[in-house]
């Protein structure tokens, strides 16, 4: 059955890319309202819904447009809301962007966890079992859709960095909330040193920082990763929420290799359009 929260949970912080001071309430929501965002700091509070058909492509993280209206770096928070079970949700935000945290998911995790009580709803979850392969890609950077006989959802993932400290680096996991919360949503975002200064006079990463984010330098990490391989974690953890945009509780395996945002929201999207024809529904009458 469907779940929203039994009560409404708050985070502040620093964005990424803005340096903005922004504050998210998450409130429970009816059955069928999905993940929704709502900006206050605007007039009318306009909705933005955390849905494929809104993703706007970027190059460093996801971002949500709905009639004008942005909602950036939606990823961990919604990869929590996922992973947790939290199918409906109203996600208010003073501003355009979603606080970084510490450049995890665990902070979003740990409040929302409730020790897995939250409150089941009347209404099934829009469920979807991948029954043939799904593939998109970009050159030599792929995500694919596989059917499993394993229960649940596996999520894998492979990266291959010119870094020596970073190279070649692989993770699988069975995503429930007990294995997102102690594998994945601690993994930090990184990034290398030396992309740092281009990023910025570009406008990107105002808010970042050592206490937001893995940075590698030319000796090595300026702070050590929590596990060796903690950038391809961070990739899962990016992974999961952006296969949330789909709107469905996916069973079968998703396979990544040097992936990215736009390839993630590619794949929601083709995932949805096969659940589509399966249900006799349609984009603009979602479940």
């Amino acid at each position: 059955m469907q779940h929203t929260l039994p009560s409404t949970i708050s985070y502040s912080g620093t964005t990424l890319h803005r340096g903005l001071h922004t504050t998210v309430h998450v409130h429970p929501a009816p059955a069928h309202t999905g993940r929704i965002f709502v900006r206050t700091d605007l007039p009318g509070s306009p909705e933005v819904p955390a849905r494929f058909e809104y993703v706007q492509p970027t190059a460093l993280s996801t971002a949500l447009v709905a009639h004008g209206v942005e909602v950036q770096t939606p990823e961990h928070l919604l990869s929590a809301l996922y992973a947790l079970g939290i199918d409906n949700c109203r996600i208010e935000i003073d501003g355009p962007e979603v606080p970084i945290l510490d450049g995890s998911a665990v902070g979003y995790v740990s409040k929302a966890h409730f020790g897995g009580n939250l409150t089941e709803q009347s209404a099934q979850r829009p469920y979807y079992k991948i029954a043939s392969a799904i593939t998109v890609y970009d050159r030599d950077s792929w995500v694919s859709a596989i059917p499993s006989t394993e229960p649940g959802l596996r999520l894998s993932y492979a990266i291959d960095f010119p870094h020596p400290l970073i190279g070649k680096q692989w993770h699988s996991f069975v995503c429930t909330p007990e294995t997102f919360a102690q594998e994945i949503a601690p993994a930090r975002t990184f990034t290398l040193q030396a992309y740092v200064d281009a990023m910025r006079a570009k406008g990107l990463i105002q808010g970042g920082s050592l206490a937001c984010a893995l940075v590698l330098g030319d000796e090595g990490w300026l702070e050590p990763p929590t596990w060796e391989n903690e950038p391809v974690r961070h990739k899962l953890l990016d992974l999961v929420g952006d296969l949330s945009l789909s709107g469905l509780v996916l069973e079968g395996h998703i396979v990544a290799y040097k992936a990215g945002h736009t390839l993630h929201g590619q794949l929601a999207e083709k995932l949805y359009s096969e659940y589509e024809k399966h249900h006799g529904l349609s984009a603009s009458n979602p479940v």
